[in-house]
């Protein structure tokens, strides 16, 4: 299953170049294929365990340094020779095989010769590995500084210290490794031992390079499972320091699962279980694996603390990364969590930070931390830490943008820009789902994406071209029935000649796309015509009935010839109201039956009698419309009419009707009049009610079925968007979801 995954991983049955050279070829996989795609992502998110990670060759040649505990001459895991051997690449170094950086390969490279040379083996191999790091030097002063290793001034000295032992032909005094040095002797100096002794800090997983440790106390600092901070380097060195049994116990268990290798970090299960959903969710596939995503979301949250989290159980060092995406998900799936555990990241200067100590910040981890604070903020939050942090990070972010500087010091991925930038250009209420699944489909990298760590690494389960590729095959089947929707709709407005009243095609288009680009799964399409034809034939009637002076009596007529059927489809239109009753007579006929029919009859009655001229509140009301169409249109009727009887949702039914009357009648040239003050006012107003609509949606606690409760969130978010946007964006939205080929 893993083969036909396409993420046969070193160490598991191939060498590196092996797995350099295998590829999943996504010309075979086609959109009838997709069961089988989903079927093989489920068993990779079933099987995840204590998470999957590339293998580390500077890691692997720490685990192969130690010698036997068993009083032997050789060394205690000969299997991570082994796989030292089996991986060296075709230039003689070791590390990631497909993306060259060269800070990853040489030190990948010289830890592994320090381990063959040690044990006076392969002198083949070592003499390659040194010739590529000899040509290789110069290159570590051109390199981009945004994507240096963690600990690299660390670890390289300390490695070269130990090659200067083994007399290995390097050249110490290289002008490239002096800045190194200097950056060594800086942060040793500036790391409070007493600090490094006493508590859990991210200096644990450096100590490989140190020397001079106080061993007895930090044995103290060791996780449960007898790492430090989960690094098999760091805890080979330290079970050759003092030979503590956990630490052997622990990489006993890494060798093992890794058939000799060892990754820099392991287990990785919180994060990896939080990435691979907000992959799946932002790809728009989530709805095929609900499951799976239930279970790692009470996985997480039975590991929430009032801390944050790390990226595993027993993470004693809490970031905000973990933190900031473990809080979206959960809230936003219903579960509670306080928002005051972002507290603990925020300086007295404002600035938020990924953990306490860090020397530069994380383009990536303030993304996260701006999308937590920007969708998962709830009226009443304690503090206001939330809008805090999104004050902060967007600042950081939007000047990090403008400055060109997007290059992120945990992942190198060429989508990241264009993940920044729609985040910041559409906010969370005026981003729509097939939107902003769309731009993702080219801003994901898939397998082509690299994470920075000690070493580069990789991580499968939510980094692969299988999830890919089922996007963009679901992602093309969609257009291929929006297509088929809209062009239906076309020859619906035609028969009813709705261009007569003001409803061109560009119009209907609009309608159709903000129906399509919200409720977009295959079997809700009643769904998505019940809106969009509600929109239509909506925006027909008002534009009759604003077309007349007298626009009061036109609705009271035509609202009596609704009420007394007088006119049934298929009569011939002696007036412009007979041609918009036999549209709304066919439009019920052909969405609704039975009493589905009679409901939807009532609700454009309702409609009709409630909406006004006057200062646009009509909007709303239209809102509501398209809210009880879509409703009666999805076949929830008996709960839905269940529905209007509860407290929640009349709760539900004013906030959506207050947004949307806020925007529904031209908010650009309102707050183009408005005073700077006044148009905060309205912004703070808006951003409070779709705070509560969101935070009314999130919950799972009440009677209400959470379908109904997200179509209000829809519409609301459809307004939204629609004020948000100029034209022009609308346009080039409606071509890139429902027409543009996707790639």
């Amino acid at each position: 299953m893993l083969r036909f995954l396409g993420i046969l991983r070193p160490g598991q049955g191939a060498s590196s170049s092996a797995c350099c050279n295998y590829t999943l070829n996504l010309d075979i996989l086609e959109p009838r294929d997709i069961a089988g795609i989903i079927g093989a992502i489920r068993v990779s998110l079933r099987s995840m365990g204590d998470g999957e990670i590339s293998v580390s060759a500077y890691d692997t040649a720490w685990v192969a340094l130690v010698k036997s505990m068993d009083g032997g001459d050789g060394p205690h895991f000969p299997s991570s020779i082994d796989w030292i051997v089996q991986n060296q690449l075709y230039d003689g170094s070791w590390g990631d095989c497909t993306f060259f950086y060269a800070h990853d390969r040489i030190i990948n490279t010289l830890a592994c010769v320090i381990a063959l040379a040690s044990w006076g083996i392969h002198a083949e191999k070592c003499e390659k590995g040194l010739s590529f790091i000899r040509e290789n030097m110069w290159r570590l002063v051109k390199e981009d500084e945004d994507w240096m290793l963690v600990g690299f001034e660390i670890a390289l000295p300390s490695l070269l210290e130990m090659a200067k032992d083994l007399d290995l032909d390097i050249p110490y005094d290289h002008p490239a490794l002096q800045e190194i040095y200097d950056r060594r002797d800086l942060k040793l100096n500036k790391i409070p031992k007493d600090v490094l002794h006493s508590i859990p800090t991210t200096l644990l997983h450096s100590i490989e390079g140190m020397r001079g440790l106080d061993w007895k106390r930090l044995l103290n600092l060791r996780f449960s499972d007898g790492s430090f901070m989960s690094s098999p380097a760091a805890t080979a060195y330290a079970l050759m320091e003092t030979g503590d049994r956990k630490c052997l116990e622990f990489l006993g268990t890494i060798v093992n699962k890794f058939n000799g290798g060892a990754p820099f970090l392991y287990p990785v299960e919180i994060y990896e279980r939080l990435w691979a959903i907000d992959r799946l969710e932002r790809l728009g596939i989530s709805s095929y694996f609900t499951c799976e995503i239930d279970d790692y979301l009470t996985y997480v949250y039975r590991h929430w603390t009032e801390e944050g989290l790390g990226y595993t159980r027993d993470c004693a060092v809490k970031d905000i990364d973990d933190t900031a995406m473990a809080f979206r998900l959960l809230r936003l799936h219903g579960y509670h969590v306080s928002p005051c555990v972002f507290k603990r990241f925020e300086k007295e200067d404002g600035e938020f930070v990924v953990y306490p100590g860090q020397s530069n910040q994380s383009v990536s981890a303030m993304y996260n931390m701006y999308r937590a604070a920007d969708q998962a903020a709830f009226p009443g939050d304690d503090g206001g830490v939330l809008r805090r942090a999104r004050r902060y990070c967007r600042a950081f972010l939007q000047g990090r943008r403008a400055s060109g500087q997007l290059s992120d010091k945990w992942l190198i991925a060429e989508g990241l820009p264009g993940e920044v930038a729609y985040g910041l250009d559409f906010p969370w209420k005026a981003s729509l789902p097939r939107v902003e699944t769309r731009m993702y489909l080219e801003q994901y990298g898939g397998g082509a994406d690299v994470w920075i760590g000690k070493v580069l690494y990789r991580m499968h389960l939510f980094n692969n071209d299988l999830y890919l590729k089922m996007a963009k095959a679901d992602f093309i089947s969609f257009q291929r029935s929006s297509r088929a929707e809209w062009h239906g709709l076309q020859r619906w407005c035609d028969k009813n000649n709705l261009e007569m009243y003001g409803v061109t095609s560009e119009r209907a288009l609009r309608a159709y796309f903000l129906a399509a680009a919200n409720i977009f799964e295959r079997e809700r399409a009643a769904e998505r015509l019940g809106w969009a034809q509600t929109a239509v034939l909506a925006e027909a009637v008002t534009s009759h009935i604003l077309s007349h002076s007298s626009s009061d009596n036109t609705r009271e007529r035509i609202l009596c010839r609704l009420a007394s059927g007088s006119l049934k489809r298929g009569e011939k239109d002696s007036t412009a109201e007979d041609g918009l009753l036999n549209a709304l007579n066919d439009l019920i006929d052909h969405l609704t039956s039975g009493n589905a029919s009679d409901s939807l009859q009532r609700a454009w009655k309702q409609w009709l009698m409630e909406w006004t001229a006057e200062n646009g509140s009509y909007k709303g009301h239209t809102a509501l419309l398209l809210v009880r169409s879509v409703e009666i249109c999805s076949g929830r009727l008996g709960s839905t009419e269940q529905n209007q009887k509860l407290p929640e949702y009349s709760q539900l039914e004013q906030l959506t009707y207050s947004i949307c009357s806020k925007l529904g009648h031209g908010v650009h040239s309102q707050v183009c009049s408005l005073h700077t003050k006044n148009v905060e006012n309205l912004d703070g107003q808006l951003d409070e009610e779709m705070q509560e609509l969101a935070q009314s949606v999130s919950q799972i606690s009440d009677p209400m079925n959470r379908v109904t409760k997200q179509t209000f969130l829809h519409v609301a978010r459809s307004y939204c968007y629609v004020a948000h946007c100029s034209p022009e964006t609308i346009d080039s939205h409606i071509s890139k979801v429902l027409f543009e080929e996707v790639i």
